[in-house]
């Protein structure tokens, strides 16, 4: 499960620094499609660390759920 975490956060972290870099390049740009790719960017920069967010927290309560399922049945083999 560490694992899993831990490479969730990293594939966050790459695609928030592409997001961002997007992000500046729409800005820059004068094309007719710049202005939606925009919003669309500045969407998912607040869409993402949220996505992020609840998986930790899911996986947080996935954690809690094994441990407790495990001493329920150390506690039952005694």
């Amino acid at each position: 499960m560490k694992n899993l975490k831990r490479a969730a956060c990293i594939a966050g972290a790459v695609i928030l620094a592409g997001i961002y870099i997007m992000t500046l390049i729409f800005s820059l740009t004068d094309s007719s499609q710049a202005r939606s790719w925009l919003t669309a960017s500045l969407y998912c920069t607040v869409a993402v660390p949220v996505v992020l967010y609840a998986f930790l927290l899911i996986t947080r309560q996935l954690r809690d759920r094994e441990k407790d399922a495990g001493e329920k049945e150390q506690k039952g083999q005694k």
